[in-house]
């Protein structure tokens, strides 16, 4: 697929390194047109705050990590449930995780704004299944 699957993307994740890997595949694939990292759960609350009113600038995918300092996934994802509808029918989030402990995995499914978790890394093959769920 050549055409960008999303406009937006916001990469929320504390480790550099994951971001930058999971920013050369979405790129690579051209997944989406534009890519916004936020290194914390408060900075992506912030930013998703702030613009609130644009929908230009609100993701149409959050790639979340789970284990994060301070605001981690849990609590990014009670705070964006209690986010206006503009922001919450826009905006689908995806679980990126190095975490595979069930117990995170229930808990999580239960937001309805996620829809999949996956495993780090991003590849290729996880973006195609992405794709596939947002079609839908």
């Amino acid at each position: 697929m050549n055409s960008p699957a999303v406009d937006l993307v916001m990469l929320v994740d504390d480790n550099d390194t994951d971001n930058f890997i999971s920013k050369r595949i979405i790129e690579l694939t051209k997944f989406a047109k534009r890519i916004e990292i936020k290194n914390s759960g408060k900075s992506a609350l912030q930013y998703l705050e702030a613009n609130q009113n644009n929908p230009d600038l609100l993701p149409d995918l959050i790639f979340l990590d789970i284990n994060m300092p301070i605001v981690d996934g849990f609590v990014f994802l009670f705070e964006f449930s209690r986010f206006p509808d503009t922001i919450r029918n826009k905006t689908k989030v995806v679980v990126l995780s190095s975490s595979d402990n069930k117990r995170d995995i229930e808990k999580i499914v239960n937001y309805g704004n996620v829809i999949k978790f996956v495993t780090k890394p991003l590849t290729d093959e996880v973006l195609k299944g992405i794709r596939i769920v947002l079609a839908q």
